[in-house]
This record gives structure tokens, sequence and C-alpha cells, in this order.
């Protein structure tokens, strides 16, 4: 029997790979077919395949967890089929497959990405996305200080289980709860405690991780070079990250937070000059970041541009209130602004949930922010002159719904080397600026609008933001940057947005890359590129 059922996946495999243009029910079924001669118990296909056939329910699969609205529009590609593994080892079994029958494979944990690089591929087709969010268990052990998390796991949910435990530990990463551990943590994953404590990725100690062969490797058989790749290098690059383990780091019992909007009427351009004073030297406690807006101002008809100071201070209203009166009196806080509450309430707040929303809302892992939208980034090492700021305004003024959000750095953060992992954002930043332009119809012509609108706010910024390079955060994806064209994208061609994500680590990760994954298997618009083969022989890993 086993004979018989080598021999016909054989028989697929050949006609799969001798027809030019396969059409999509091949795929499914060949694939599934495949899946299957590698799982011990087989997979029933209504359970975890999901085809276009089935519209409603492949598109509610393919809708859940993607962020960006203008990404699922009907001229993206979509993929010939969904794959929801329910085990390690059924990602394993969607490698070994895709890679046998010459599938393109997209990998999708929780489905931020900026450029939707997790579920469309305008490389090739026809491709297969294996999507994690069956895969979530959260196993805390507050004894070792440590949580061992599935990549298709939120950050929320990982939040959650860890309050569940106790009340006064927690982890550093994002503020949006529905982000997916996976890919979070890949590209870094700063938060509002990275000041006190780092980023996520410097706060991992351990990974499971698929790779190029199928095989699941921790951190002792894949090896320092792998495993220092893994944490900052953005995912889909080297393997299939399947969980973390991760340190745990201590809360107050009692946190504070508050938000504090400040208008151009009420001194906004001269208190934000401040707050770039001292946003990286203030008691690395605090975590003050800016979200600017267009508003409605006080004369009908006309807006003016709204900072709100939303923040998180690890203790309690008291000493929050004489550490602003030090050091940023100019904000004005006062004691009616301060909210004090649990860590796990603070996230929540910082998430932008309502008042008094129960914790478990965390478990549903829903994203409040879906748009049609386009972002960019930028990291500041010198304070924005008051006149930068005011053209900065009239470029605000012009857009319909933009909006910038102001990330201090300093404390923790500038106490890592840039090479500690592959993100290199450290000593010297000030602040990250994130823009985003929002929109409500998929319209190529209102696309077009926004697009321009935000290059050419991006090109004003050129001359406030970090030079040679201009760095850029590579899970804020930026195809503007530059893109690999197909899966023999060369270093150079490659080092466009490579240098602005990592600096001079690109260079390190390039050798990970061609090193673990010479076929470059795993590959995107943006994924780290293979040195070529009668290069790399011999080469040794950059110390």
């Amino acid at each position: 029997m086993k004979f018989f059922k080598s021999f016909n996946l054989f028989v697929l495999i050949v006609l799969l790979q001798s027809t030019p243009f396969v059409i999509s029910h091949s795929t499914h079924q060949i694939f599934y077919q495949c899946v299957n001669q590698y799982t011990e118990q087989s997979i029933p296909f209504s359970s975890a395949f999901f085809t276009p056939e089935n519209a409603s329910t492949f598109n509610s699969i393919l809708q859940s967890s993607a962020q960006n609205l203008r990404c699922l529009e009907s001229s993206v590609s979509r993929p010939n089929l969904i794959f929801t593994p329910l085990s390690e080892s059924h990602v394993q079994a969607g490698v070994v497959c895709a890679k046998q029958l010459g599938i393109h494979l997209r990998v999708r944990s929780g489905g931020h990405d900026y450029e939707g690089l997790s579920y469309i591929s305008e490389m090739e087709s026809p491709f297969v996305i294996l999507d994690l969010s069956r895969l979530r268990a959260v196993d805390v052990s507050i004894q070792e200080n440590t949580v061992w998390v599935q990549a298709g796991a939120t950050i929320g949910e990982l939040y959650y289980r860890i309050s569940q435990k106790s009340k006064t530990h927690g982890f550093p990463a994002g503020l949006c709860p529905s982000l997916g551990v996976g890919g979070h943590i890949t590209g870094g994953a700063y938060g509002p405690m990275m000041r006190k404590f780092g980023l996520g990725a410097d706060n991992a100690i351990d990974a499971r991780i698929v790779d190029a062969s199928g095989r699941v490797l921790d951190r002792s058989s894949m090896g320092e070079d792998l495993f220092w790749a893994i944490r900052g290098a953005g995912g889909a690059s080297f393997g299939i990250i399947l969980s973390w383990k991760l340190r745990l780091v201590p809360v107050p019992s009692t946190v504070t937070v508050f938000t504090v909007p400040k208008t151009l009427e009420q001194d906004g351009t001269k208190i934000l000059y401040k707050w770039e004073q001292v946003a990286d030297k203030i008691d690395e406690d605090l975590f003050i970041r800016v979200i600017i807006t267009p508003v409605e101002g006080h004369e009908k008809g006309k807006r003016t541009i709204q900072t709100a100071y939303n923040a998180l201070f690890l203790g309690g209203a008291e000493r929050l209130l004489d550490v602003m009166n030090e050091t940023f009196p100019e904000l004005g806080l006062k004691k009616k602004d301060c909210i004090e509450m649990s860590w796990i309430q603070s996230v929540l707040y910082i998430g932008g949930y309502p008042t008094n929303t129960p914790p478990e809302v965390l478990l549903q892992g829903k994203s409040l922010f879906k748009n049609f939208f386009k972002a960019k980034s930028d990291f500041v090492k010198e304070p924005i002159a008051q006149t930068g700021l005011e053209g900065l305004w009239k470029r605000l003024l012009d857009e319909d719904s933009p909006m910038m959000i102001l990330n201090p750095y300093g404390g923790m953060m500038a106490r890592f080397s840039d090479s500690e992992t592959p993100f290199p954002h450290r000593k010297g930043i000030i602040y990250k600026i994130q823009y985003l332009t929002l929109w409500n119809d998929a319209s190529d012509e209102l696309e077009k609008k926004h697009y321009d609108w935000i290059r050419k706010l991006y090109n004003y910024m050129a001359a406030y933001a970090s030079m040679m390079p201009r760095e850029a955060y590579v899970n804020y994806r930026d195809l503007d940057l530059g893109q690999n064209k197909d899966k023999n994208t060369s270093y150079i061609e490659a080092s466009a947005w490579g240098y602005k994500y990592y600096k001079e680590n690109f260079s390190k990760l390039v050798l990970v890359k061609t090193k673990v994954d010479p076929d470059n298997f795993f590959r995107h618009e943006q994924s780290i590129p293979t040195l070529p083969k009668d290069y790399h022989r011999g080469t040794r890993m950059i110390n």
C-alpha cells in the first residue's frame, strides 16, 4: 500500500513539473496529497486547506489577519491555496512539498506586514500561503522567568497569558495586540517598554524553526549565526518560525498612563521641539510617543495640527509627576491626566481599546486598524528645528487623512551595539518616525494621489532624517525602497533597501542566508538574497 501511495505521488510530481501552466485544481490536489504523504495521520482537506473555489471560506481566511486593505483588492495576486497547519509536522510537510513540487510559499503569522508580503506575491505564481494562525500555544513559566509561544499567537494573547500567571511579569514587545508573534519578533519588536528592557528580539533566548530542508531546529542545532539572523532581519528569509522562547521582565503592580493633546494654538510646535530634546534622555521607565494628526480647529472649516503625547510609565503617578516636572514641564502634565492601572490594563490603553475593556478581548486577536494605507519610516538623530516642523505641518494639512507617530529611543536601546542583532537602530537615535496616509476606497486614482503625497513628504523629510544610509524599519515594509524582481536578485540590487533596514549587518545576513538557504527557497520581494554559488564556496561567517 505504501508503495502505491509513493508511486502515485511520484506520478503527480512528474506531471506537475512537466506542465508549464498548471491549473489551480492540480496545485490544490497535488500539494494536499504530498502533505499527507509526510504526516502520520491524514488531514481532511476541509479542515486545513482552503481554495478560491469555496470563495466565502477562502476569503474569510485570507482577510482574517490582513491589515492593509489595498493588498486585498481584486487586482492583487491571490494564492492558489491557503494551508493552515495544525502541528509542527504539518509545517515541515508544507515546506518539503512546496520544495519538491516547485510551488512558491508565502508564510503568514499575523498579517500585519505593511506591503502584504506574507499573503500576496508579485514575483511568481502559483503560490501557497502557509498560515500559522492555528499554532498559538503559550506556555508561561514564572519559576523559570520564561515563556514558549507559538508563532501564530498574537502579542495580545501572549500578554494576557503572562498576566494570568503573574501581575508583576510582562514582556517588552509591540503596542498593537493583534501582531503575530512570529513575524513581529523577527523584525525586532519595539514597544513601550523598550527604553527599559530593549526589544522583543533582545529578549528572545531560543526558537524553533523549520529550515529549507524541512528540519526543525532549535538554537543549539541551528547555530548562533542563524539565531542571530532571525532576531531582527524580518520574516521569511531564513525559515519558518514555529515558536519563540522569551525572557520575561519585571513590571510594577501599578503603572501609569496618560494622553495629553496639544494643538499648534497651544504652543504645539514649541512643546514638540522640547520633546525632541528630552525624549531619549528622560527616565527610562517613561515612554512618551507622539501621535500627530490634523484636527478641526476652533475656527469652523479650518484644520490645525494636534500632537498627542501618549505615555506609559513603569511606576506610580507621584513619581511620574516628579520626573515630568524636572525634565519636561512644558507639557504641563497634571495629576488629573494620570491614570494608574495594572500592566495588562495598560496594554489595552496603549492599544486604543475603550476604557474598562476586559483583558479577555486580547484573546480574540482582532486588529482595530484595517485601512487602505501606505506607510514609510525614518530615524532621527538630531532635533528638527521649529522651522522644519512648521514646514511639516503645511504638508500634513494638505493631505486628507495623514498620521505620524514618533517613538522615542534612548535608555536600554542605546546600550546595545548596532550588531548585537540585525536590528541596527540603536545608539544615537532620538526617535523613529512612522508616516501614514489612509484612505477608504479601492480606487487606482485615489491610491496614486496618496502615494504621491507620502512620497513628497518623505522627500521633504530627507533633510532631517538619518543619512548614509537613510535608515528604515523592516517591520514597516516599504517597497519604494527597492524590491527583488525574482529569486535571482543580486546582492548589489538588494543592497538598495538592505542597508536602509540593516546597515552594515546586511553583509553578514547575506552570508548567513547563503549558508542556510543556498537555493533561496524562502523568498519574497524584500527577502535577504544569496550570493552566487561559485562565490560563496568556502566563505565563513563574519563574527
